[in-house]
């Protein structure tokens, strides 16, 4: 008989956990605080339109097709993606606007017209760090990846840029500052400066060039909802409304989860997919070495959101980034009618209006300050272009998303940093508790969806080599 095994979070990495255990026979439970799956990729419904809760686009196509067929599934069988080509602009007070395609023939002719000679250093940055992504590639689909995983394959050889900023990356480009700004966007989304991220992040116009960008025809909802009903047809129980307050251990090892109703769930192992919560709030306070690791991490907060309905042109690209300068973080308009026209309702097209936030900051501001920058944002004129009227249909700030997501204060994960890629994510197989393991983005490079769901296959494979 295999172990019962309860899963915490019915998250990405938590649905591909629970779906890759109960293919091999583990009878798997899943505790889930929300009345759906999907945690940050589910969705939400006002007044008739549909629209994603967080992520907004796929960056890593191989990544989830990789998940996916880790859990038995075809990804194409269930997810319907459609390509972006007019990916993003990103427009900065007093310098021209730049635009990335999907095409990286086309940016690069944009960029030459703007700056004679960019165009040349562009193709040649994406280039090159689109062959150390391909090389580096096999690292994604492995636990806890250490020196050794460098030798094979020549990726020794890429062992220094792993090391690096992705700003000393982006600076040896030479490319104007404007251009480097755009390409290092993904850095002011996640709350860092350039100067402390990851040299990686200089792989993502590569792989918006090579790979492709792409949203689903029915959302990014769309995909933790096949997951979840492939999980329910290979026998996963979910128990939905059931918030675990508690991770069960006797003399170091897991024994299950109780939830904040006091319902007993026994387990011989449990993943989580709560992050930092695991250590933090599940855990019995003691002085672990994770423990005291997690309190020193840099947050990440999920910022304020807008969910809109607009009227007027809903034109490429797909996403409009603002950088307003200083110490300001950057804003993102986000226009999925752009892609699928058939969102449309009558005149209107949805539409969202994100405003990442420093976590710090959020938290000194308190939910009234919170509410506030909101309105600032709102009040903006540069997201109105085009727009002949618009309806703000629901709103979220970071304390609204901390107390309905269940997050670890109000946090969605770690800040990937450099030192924390350096150092090690948080490991997939408990260091501090036996028959604990771990999935989600503070496990994996960062939070894209692809990221999460590999992080659960990869957490499942380690609780299944333990109990072989």
């Amino acid at each position: 008989m295999k172990k019962n095994v309860v899963v915490v979070g019915a998250g990405m990495g938590g649905l591909t956990a629970a779906l890759r255990l109960a293919r091999e026979g583990f009878r798997v439970q899943v505790l889930e605080a929300r009345a759906e799956a999907g945690g940050f990729a589910s969705g939400n419904v006002y007044e008739g339109f549909a629209f994603d809760a967080g992520p907004y686009i796929l960056l890593d196509q191989p990544g989830l097709e990789w998940a996916f067929a880790a859990v038995g599934q075809t990804l194409s069988e269930h997810i319907d993606l459609r390509p972006i080509d007019h990916v993003y602009s990103v427009a900065s007070p007093g310098r021209p606007t730049v635009d990335i395609y999907s095409s990286d023939a086309a940016t690069a002719r944009g960029l030459e017209q703007v700056w004679p000679g960019s165009g040349e250093l562009y193709l040649r940055f994406v280039h090159k760090t689109g062959a150390i992504e391909t090389s580096l590639r096999p690292l994604l689909y492995g636990s806890a990846p250490g020196p050794l995983s460098m030798l094979g394959g020549g990726r020794w050889r890429h062992a220094g840029f792993l090391l690096r900023s992705l700003q000393s990356v982006l600076v040896e480009s030479r490319l104007p500052q404007a251009v480097v700004d755009a390409l290092s966007i993904w850095t002011h989304v996640a709350g860092q400066r350039p100067e402390e991220a990851p040299s990686p992040l200089a792989f993502v116009p590569a792989l918006v060039h090579s790979v492709g960008c792409f949203y689903p025809k029915d959302g990014i909802r769309a995909i933790p909802a096949a997951l979840g009903k492939a999980a329910v047809a290979a026998g996963v129980e979910f128990r939905y409304r059931t918030k675990a307050a508690k991770i069960c251990t006797d003399q170091g090892r897991v024994t299950g989860v109780k939830s904040a109703e006091g319902e007993e769930f026994l387990a011989g192992a449990v993943v989580s997919d709560c992050g930092i919560a695991t250590y933090l709030e599940l855990l019995e306070r003691r002085e672990s070495p994770s423990q005291q690791r997690c309190e020193k991490l840099p947050l990440q907060s999920p910022g304020v959101c807008a969910y809109l309905a607009v009227k007027g042109k809903m034109e490429a690209p797909y996403l409009r980034f603002l950088l307003p300068g200083g110490d300001e973080r950057c804003r993102v308009l986000i226009r999925p009618a752009a892609l699928n026209p058939e969102e449309k309702r009558g005149e209107w097209y949805p539409a969202r209006l994100l405003g990442p936030m420093d976590h710090a900051k959020a938290q000194r501001m308190g939910s009234v300050g919170q509410v506030e920058y909101l309105e600032k944002l709102l009040e903006e004129e540069w997201w109105q272009e085009g727009i002949d009227e618009y309806r703000v249909l629901a709103r979220r700030t970071p304390a609204e998303w901390g107390a309905e997501f269940s997050l670890s204060r109000d946090s969605m994960n770690p800040v990937m940093t450099a030192k924390f890629m350096r150092e090690g994510r948080l490991a997939h197989r408990s260091p501090d508790v036996r028959g604990l393991y771990l999935a989600g983005s503070a496990t994996h490079p960062g939070q894209w969806v692809s990221f999460c769901a590999i992080s659960g296959v990869l957490a499942a494979d380690c609780l299944q080599k333990d109990f072989a």
